[in-house]
């Protein structure tokens, strides 16, 4: 026995391939919690009868689908044997990749190298990317000094930057993690607030005190916030400075005006990183201010050590309805002649 399945010849015109299991590998974890995984691949290859015996599963149909079928059991078994589990997401977007890969739109990484790529291990689970385009942000961010993630709400732009300032920051690459979102007001009024000036502004930077509490044990964050080496602020706090050995994401960056965008890539000092995540289709600036997120992408396009990572619905990490509910307004948007960002047909985050 072997972890790598085995095809076998093809019976009656048809394709033919079985795969055995190892023993190490109980078929709970391949076939999932009452078959769940198994209806999900038999759902994804209504080509290709798929038949389970002890440890056995073999799978016959037409050559195309069974050679798919052999792929992703193969992928899965790399996964289990980092000791991953799979779920129903993971064998969703395993086979995705597996297709485009079929169709020549596929890439050079594997199922299996996107889903086992670890970031950041705290507190008892592991951060990954979960698609492709989240890994190859992640590698950008790796690569490149300045990084825009460009995408809809739920593709882990923001948590993902996250995790690699704070994995910079535990292996000593950088001093000091900086956060900053502009306080542009989506629908509400900052004077009606309660509170003091740092009060109000709390709200807007809330979402990111929620990721490093999933990161990092939340007894250090006062600590290190004292100590000036984790540093959340407004957008309007960072003029004027240059900030050197500092790992620095500018986040919810479509909020930005083009002055504010040019004020804060201007402030990029030595051994700094920047990653800049936003979202173009929520924009809320007032009628008539242009986003600096927008225009960024004309003016730096093709930069050296400046990259572009684009996510799309497809990359939505959330509950599956959320993509879906990208793409209908997208749809919305496209039918109706509206622009998304405008504020005509404009998208709003909750």
């Amino acid at each position: 026995m072997t972890d790598t399945p085995t095809a076998q010849s093809p019976v009656q015109g048809n394709a033919k391939a079985q795969f055995t299991v190892p023993p190490k590998h109980p078929m709970v974890t391949v076939l999932g919690s009452g078959d769940a995984l198994l209806r999900v691949i038999e759902k994804a290859f209504p080509a290709a009868d798929i038949h389970v015996r002890g440890n056995e599963i073999s799978a016959v149909g037409d050559a195309r689908e069974v050679a798919l079928v052999q792929r992703l059991f193969d992928e899965m078994m790399l996964v289990l044997r980092t000791g991953q589990p799979m779920t129903e997401d993971a064998v969703e977007r395993s086979i995705a990749m597996l297709r485009a890969s079929e169709n020549g739109e596929g890439p050079a990484e594997t199922p299996a190298e996107v889903l086992t790529q670890n970031i950041l291990s705290s507190r008892g689970r592991t951060i990954r990317p979960k698609t492709l385009n989240q890994k190859r942000y992640v590698d950008a961010i790796d690569k490149h000094t300045v990084v825009f993630g460009i995408g809809p709400a739920g593709t882990g732009k923001t948590y993902l930057a996250m995790a690699k300032a704070v994995q910079a920051l535990q292996s000593k690459q950088v001093n000091r993690i900086i956060l900053t979102r502009p306080a542009v007001e989506a629908g509400e009024r900052l004077g009606f607030l309660p509170g003091t000036l740092y009060e109000k502004i709390d709200p807007y930077l809330r979402p990111l005190y929620d990721a490093l509490h999933d990161m990092l044990d939340p007894d250090s964050i006062p600590r290190l916030m004292a100590a000036g080496t984790i540093e959340v602020a407004p957008l309007a706090y960072m003029r004027g400075r240059t900030l050197n050995d500092a790992f620095i994401i500018l986040d919810e960056a479509q909020n930005t005006s083009p002055e504010q965008m040019k004020m804060f890539l201007t402030r990029l000092g030595f051994d700094s990183k920047i990653v800049i995540t936003g979202d173009v289709t929520q924009v809320d600036l007032p009628d008539g201010t242009k986003s600096g997120l927008r225009q960024v992408q004309a003016i730096l396009e093709g930069v050296e050590d400046v990259h572009f990572s684009r996510l799309t619905s497809h990359d939505v990490v959330r509950h599956k309805l959320v993509g879906r509910i990208v793409d209908a307004y997208e749809k919305y948007d496209s039918e109706n002649g509206t622009q998304n960002g405008s504020q005509k047909g404009r998208t709003k985050r909750k």
